[in-house]
């Protein structure tokens, strides 16, 4: 099976089994998510009455090109989000956005009910950081960001997103991709990012994810009990 027939798997089988008729559901932003948008987009050709929450405007874009109605954050209780990740620890803990969408999916990941990651067993890991970490800044503040990341991690390399020509979020942010390492703490990094002066949010997903949905060679896995304490 390939990677990709993979992401289909974990993608279909989420919608399958958390998504019900007459839902409000968050649909996250890249290559697995996109499986699950399909899924649900072929509930709503067969009649569900669903409506979502995008994260981002290729995701909304998808939507209503399968018909999938579109709503808007809090508009309607939002009983389960589905998306990717980029790591998954053993903990539950999660780097997000690759495809720099992490703002609006963490934001949508905190209002549902429910947050279900789908991904295949390439992204299961013990620790968090092999993938690097990202940071969105608010622009102006992207040098004095930078500086204080290396002050406070010296010798970590931090890359801006783009560089000759930088990615800007939908949030009209920029993105700094810092590889720290293995991390310890996530949930400490994560804090004392958010503590300086710029700092929108990280890639870091903290106590939020409810199940993993895992596609690998032997089929379908659905991890939980995460430890999960929301807010």
């Amino acid at each position: 099976m390939s990677a990709e027939e993979r992401k289909q798997e974990a993608g279909f089988a989420a919608v399958d089994r958390f998504v019900r008729d007459g839902m409000c559901i968050g649909l996250g932003t890249g290559s697995t998510a996109l499986w699950a948008i399909r899924r649900v987009g072929e509930m709503v050709a067969n009649g569900a009455s669903l409506s979502a929450v995008p994260t981002s405007r290729s995701t909304a874009d998808l939507c209503r090109e399968l018909n999938i109605p579109v709503v808007g954050l809090l508009e309607r209780e939002i009983a389960v989000a589905i998306d990717g990740a980029d790591e998954v620890a053993a903990d539950g803990s999660l780097t997000k956005g690759g495809g720099g969408a992490l703002f609006r999916e963490k934001s949508v990941a905190l209002a549902a009910a429910q947050f279900i990651v789908i991904v295949d067993e390439s992204k299961l890991v013990e620790r968090l950081g092999a993938f690097a970490t990202p940071v969105e800044v608010v622009p102006f503040g992207v040098g004095w960001v930078e500086r204080e990341i290396g002050r406070l991690h010296p010798g970590i390399r931090i890359v801006r997103r783009g560089e000759a020509t930088p990615f800007v979020t939908e949030n009209g942010n920029a993105i700094l991709d810092c590889h720290f390492g293995s991390i310890a703490n996530p949930a400490i990094l994560s804090r004392s990012l958010l503590e300086l002066h710029g700092v929108v949010d990280t890639g870091l997903f903290i106590d939020l994810t409810d199940e993993v949905v895992v596609a690998g060679a032997g089929g379908v896995r659905f991890l939980r009990d995460l430890g999960v304490a929301r807010p």
